[in-house]
């Protein structure tokens, strides 16, 4: 898969050079960074984005769809202060701008989910359908103990986009805490059991499972990349989670 981005960066970056050298102005430079700069975000390379990002603001310190890139490489790179600071800039600049309030939303989450959730909403405020957006509005709900709106969210991003994975663990994990255990348990299973399912999706199956009250086969499944003295207390966090419902963040 890595190969495969690398390759999409390099195919990407060969048809931008073969384009300046049929001459153009710094409108057109400008598009071909923000093309690459995409490219680069897309394939897994944020350094490359960054650099672009930079070039561009050097000449233009006000493009927003620069900023934007910069905040989404930044926010990779895990620079979560600056990226806010460069989203920030970029929704000021064009606060219809779905794609930076999107990436904004995001970066907002772990510090501030009500101005993250005030951003995923004026995303779907101009489209209903959004279903990352939708996605991102139930974590912003769920971080803030709203579990029964969260599900509504979650609900919405599958509606619109019914394979969406993210949103399935999502709202499995959300009416396990509910305690709906049954549904939430029948949501993730086959994901779980499917045979490219990832890691990240058996610890969430796992979670259920704790949350839902069957201790043993999420024992069997975290301890694999648990230690055996931190796994008792997990199961006993996830446990106590289905117990306190609407009151409970995650």
């Amino acid at each position: 898969m890595r190969l495969v981005r690398n390759i999409s960066t390099a195919l990407a970056l060969v048809i931008a050079v073969a384009g300046c050298s049929a001459g153009g102005g710094s409108a057109d430079a400008a598009r071909q960074d923000a093309s690459i700069g995409d490219a680069a975000l897309n394939a897994g390379s944020p350094e490359l984005a960054l650099r672009l990002a930079d070039e561009t603001l050097n000449q233009s310190p006000n493009d927003a769809g620069a900023l934007t890139r910069r905040g989404m490489a930044l926010t990779t790179l895990g620079r979560l202060d600056e990226a806010r600071e460069n989203l920030r800039k970029a929704v000021s600049i064009e606060p219809h701008n779905a794609k930076a309030l999107l990436a904004f939303g995001r970066v907002q989450l772990p510090v501030d989910p009500v101005a993250a959730e005030a951003s995923f909403q004026a995303v779907i405020h101009q489209d209903g359908q959004n279903a990352a957006a939708l996605n991102n509005l139930g974590i912003s709900r769920d971080l803030q103990g709203r579990h029964a709106e969260a599900e509504a969210a979650y609900r919405a991003a599958l509606a619109a986009s019914p394979e969406m994975t993210a949103a399935q663990v999502n709202l499995a994990l959300c009416l396990a805490i509910r305690g709906q255990g049954h549904e939430a348990i029948g949501l993730l299973r086959p994901l779980a059991d499917s045979p490219g399912a990832t890691r990240k999706v058996k610890e969430d199956y796992a979670a259920v499972l704790a949350m839902t009250g069957d201790r043993q086969e999420a024992e069997q499944i975290l301890s694999a990349n648990i230690a055996a003295g931190e796994l008792a207390p997990a199961l006993d966090v996830l446990a106590s989670l289905r117990t306190q419902g609407d009151s409970v963040t995650r």
